[in-house]
């Protein structure tokens, strides 16, 4: 999507025009994925067909950080996240770990960094993916499995990550890891066919299946200096409030995931439903209409919350530098929030689905909303939420480890 335009009402037609044609793509690719994605689902390969048919309709490059004549604002990003995840969440969460990745150069880099990596990310369609991990808290001990040994002019990488999509088909991997010498985290980005990379693709996965998720094992990998992003703070106190917006981005990114699984599953079963019911009367099925009442409303409630985030988050994104600490814990509780509500009404959702409509394949939204929200602990997100109401901290919120 373009952003830099004429100055008036022509820039802002010429923006919002641009953002339509956009979401028509977007469209154009979900009702495209939709059509196979129950067999895709089934067949549970790397999304090498899949990743393909993103870049052939221009949505890795389109999918940047905003910038003249290239990238998307954070709300046309999610919102091609989410109408992507409804018709299939494996490609969704594909493409809102690359758009979030794709923002690395400017919460670690300089500007100048940060400007040549996402033309160049724009000019050859890369797809990212990525396992950063967010900043620990002084009692938390647990660091990066990821060394860095020095090599002029650069360094040399080792260790294991799993990465949750597109391990095999992404063109930049994104990784945190410590310098042996100096114990700095530095924060890289490397392509899987570089020598010494190893890609151990995970197989039998619940749900997600087509993500490409798998363990990258990096054996001496040589890493140029141009390939370092920045430098990330140790812990969350001192990290600066603009960085520290990189893991709840993350998150509230995958948030529109879930809604998009969430609001896929209901579409599903009501279309099932009204084949299965055609010969019936409006009104006929007051139990039917309770229950679909219910999943619609709360579907609604978790947009509601998700939408407010995503207002917050995008604010957050423009003032960039400038965002001070207390902006940065309000968007991390928000989003914290986001979570909460939209993981609970995903898994409600699609679970009650399946009691409504029996049909092959339902079944993939309740698994792909399962994985979605396993790793991130509800009471320790409520902890943090009511931490931050209570005392106002400044720290990320429930950071996802």
């Amino acid at each position: 999507m373009t952003t830099a335009t004429p100055h008036g009402t022509d820039a802002r037609q010429s923006v919002d025009e641009q953002r339509r044609t956009l979401l028509r793509t977007a469209r154009d690719v979900a009702d495209d994925l939709a059509a196979d994605a129950i067999a895709r689902d089934q067949a549970g390969k790397p999304p090498v067909d899949e990743t393909a048919r993103l870049r052939e309709a221009g949505l890795p490059a389109a999918l940047t950080p905003p910038g003249p004549d290239r990238g998307a604002d954070w709300h046309t990003g999610c919102a091609v996240i989410r109408e992507i995840a409804a018709a299939d969440s494996s490609v969704g969460d594909v493409l809102a770990r690359h758009y979030v990745h794709t923002w690395s150069g400017r919460f670690y880099a300089h500007h100048h960094h940060a400007t040549a990596l996402e033309e160049e990310s724009v000019g050859e369609q890369w797809l990212w993916t990525g396992a950063v991990r967010a900043p620990v808290s002084h009692e938390d001990t647990d660091g990066p499995e990821l060394r860095l040994r020095r090599r002029t002019p650069g360094w040399v990488l080792s260790g294991r990550r799993f990465v949750d999509t597109a391990v095999a088909a992404a063109d930049q991997i994104v990784f945190d890891a410590v310098c042996a010498a100096s114990g700095d985290v530095l924060v890289v980005r490397i392509p899987p066919s570089a020598r010494g990379v190893t890609i151990e693709s995970a197989h039998d996965r619940l749900g997600q299946r087509v993500a490409g998720a798998g363990e990258v094992v990096l054996d001496r990998v040589t890493i140029a200096p141009e390939q370092v992003l920045g430098r990330r703070p140790h812990d969350e106190e001192s990290t600066a409030p603009f960085t520290a917006l990189a893991e709840p981005a993350l998150r509230l990114a995958l948030c529109h995931v879930g809604l998009g699984v969430a609001e896929g599953a209901l579409t599903e079963a009501r279309d099932l439903s009204r084949g299965g019911r055609a010969h019936r009367l409006p009104g006929e099925d007051p139990d039917l209409f309770l229950t679909y009442g219910e999943l619609a409303s709360a579907a609604q409630t978790a947009t509601a919350v998700v939408t407010r985030a995503t207002d917050v988050m995008a604010r957050a994104l423009d003032t960039g530098p400038h965002l001070d600490a207390e902006g940065a814990a309000g968007v991390a509780a928000l989003v914290a929030t986001a979570e909460t509500v939209t993981s609970k009404a995903a898994l409600r959702i699609t679970a009650r689905v399946l009691e409504l409509a029996d049909a092959p394949g339902l079944d993939r939204f309740w698994r792909n909303a399962r994985v979605l929200t396993a790793h991130r602990p509800a009471a320790h997100r409520l902890r943090s939420i009511g931490e931050h109401y209570l005392n106002g901290s400044h720290p990320a919120v429930a950071a996802f480890r």
